[in-house]
């Protein structure tokens, strides 16, 4: 009896994991992700993440421009693939993913219909919620709204930030995909049709989302904080330079006038209409990324000042 087929597709380190998993289980005749692209000074051609892992599986790899393309659909059809595993890769047309002999499914980074969308590990902790997770979907004409074959949950810390929450769910992804696809193999599994009334938004977050605004509350303000981090990062302006503040948590230091900094006995504190907010991490501009310890050490700064 042959090995059940599953095509991957996926472009971030995220989804290596997965990929790896997939391939200790079953047959994996291709790998999709995105074409190689240019990065750093030298602007070397540079493959995905995924592309790096299928090569070293010595696995086949296709990296269409547009997904529409009539050659790659056709290698899609004739590999002839049982399944389709999506993890963090683009919109697949209908031409695509209705191609599997059984089904396309996606692994999403949050708790399915919530944070449906681009950025689901980011608003998680944004919105203040208390847990995560990952889900599994069968892909259908719309973003996020499939069917739900499986999930796994995760407790999001009171000071975790997007990029701990990210590390957290990506072996909890792999665990997942391996058992949606013997789920979908062996046809005993249920479909979860999703309660849109539920659904909340998780848009693309761009630069210009990411100044921090100082009106905020202390709870939204940590979480706004650690939401942002560490891509593309919360920013504020000291001394006149831009810094991003990456990770931070509540202070039980007593607030005295809001919108203020105050840098007190080496900590960095932001005063809110409703508590204090402790900068843990800091990434000054054109700097790397320190410890707040270590920033304060060298800090010739105003010790106090108004945050706009």
């Amino acid at each position: 009896m042959s090995r059940p087929r599953i095509v991957f597709m996926g472009t971030p380190e995220f989804s290596v994991p997965t990929l790896k998993a997939l391939h200790e289980h079953f047959e994996i005749p291709a790998v999709v992700t995105v074409p190689d692209k240019p990065k750093g000074r030298g602007q070397k051609m540079m493959p995905s993440p995924v592309k790096a892992a299928a090569e070293e599986l010595g696995l086949r790899v296709l990296q269409p421009v547009s997904l529409k393309d009539e050659d790659f659909i056709n290698e899609l059809k004739e590999i002839d693939a049982d399944i389709f595993c999506i993890v963090a890769f683009r919109i697949l047309p209908t031409a695509v993913f209705t191609l599997p002999k059984i089904a396309s499914f996606n692994v999403h980074t949050s708790l399915l219909p919530k944070f449906r969308g681009a950025a689901p590990i980011n608003w998680a902790i944004i919105k203040g919620e208390k847990k995560s997770g990952v889900t599994s979907f069968i892909l259908d004409e719309n973003i996020d709204t499939g069917n739900i074959v499986g999930t796994r949950e995760v407790a999001i810390g009171e000071s975790m930030t997007a990029g701990e929450l990210h590390d957290e769910l990506m072996p909890l992804a792999a665990e997942l995909a391996v058992e949606t696809c013997k789920q979908l193999l062996s046809g005993e599994y249920q479909r979860l049709t999703q309660d849109d009334s539920l659904a909340t938004p998780a848009p693309k977050i761009f630069r210009e989302d990411c100044k921090i605004d100082f009106n905020l509350g202390a709870e939204d303000l940590k979480n706004f904080i650690n939401g942002m981090s560490p891509i593309p990062g919360a920013w504020t302006e000291l001394d006149g330079k831009k810094v991003k503040l990456l990770k931070s948590e509540i202070s039980s230091e007593i607030h005295t006038k809001p919108k203020n900094y105050l840098i007190k006995n080496d900590n960095f504190l932001l005063q809110t209409s409703s508590g204090t907010v402790k900068v843990l991490v800091i990434q000054p501009e054109g700097k790397k990324v320190m410890q707040i310890r270590d920033f304060l050490a060298g800090y010739r700064g105003n010790k106090e000042g108004i945050l706009e």
